[in-house]
């Protein structure tokens, strides 16, 4: 147990500069508080004490503002930055090394039964304000943009924008930073080639112009 504690402990050092001392983590970071008192809730859910379970869950939303639903698996080395308006629902899976930002919903799309939440593989990313809804898998290396809304599959190394969200796969591989003032367009990368056919038009036609006179 002290061992999982240390591990998430230093990898709020590894993602956040602003973490000066071990002290000022364990006591001031809400993020961590939500992923300590998931685990003891979660322990609880999974020995039917589903009452307890959601009290503790309950606790930790007021004094964190992170909700996370007992029932959900979540792995090693998982970093909440920030972290208020997070929403994990019970049938999320999340895999090691993950990182979500404040306002990210892992949610359901309505009342279906069984698997209703999404699974994020190992070194997902979860951008601020972003929409990841429904029983789908994010693949692992994957991210997603702030403000996205996700309602299908992600393929693993890639990059997805957007309402709805697409896929944007940089030529296979890992995607390693992820700027937030600097994401990947789809729809404004057609507006653009859209502009550039009509000047090309454009041009044709005064080329035709100048030719009949």
């Amino acid at each position: 147990m002290f061992k999982r504690m240390r591990e998430d402990i230093e990898v709020v050092f590894e993602q956040d500069p602003a973490a000066r001392s071990y002290l000022e983590v364990i006591l001031t970071y809400s993020g961590l508080h939500a992923i300590w008192s998931h685990r003891l809730a979660h322990a609880l859910y999974k020995r039917k004490f589903f009452f307890l379970a959601r009290v503790i869950s309950q606790l930790s939303r007021f004094f964190t503002g992170i909700e996370i639903h007992p029932g959900a698996k979540i792995g090693r080395r998982f970093f909440i930055d920030h972290g208020m308006g997070i929403v994990i629902g019970e049938t999320c899976e999340i895999g090691n090394d993950v990182t979500i930002y404040q306002g990210v919903t892992l949610g359901g799309t309505g009342k279906e039964k069984g698997k209703r939440h999404p699974t994020l593989k190992d070194n997902v990313l979860v951008a601020t304000g972003a929409k990841v809804l429904g029983s789908i898998t994010i693949e692992e290396n994957s991210k997603i943009g702030a403000g996205s809304v996700v309602l299908h599959d992600v393929p693993p190394n890639s990059t997805v924008v957007g309402i709805p969200g697409r896929v944007k796969v940089k030529d296979g591989i890992r995607v390693h930073d992820l700027n937030h003032n600097d994401l990947p367009d789809p729809i404004a990368d057609k507006f653009i080639e859209m502009e550039k056919q009509i000047n090309e038009l454009k041009e044709d036609i005064e080329k035709m112009k100048i030719r009949s006179e």
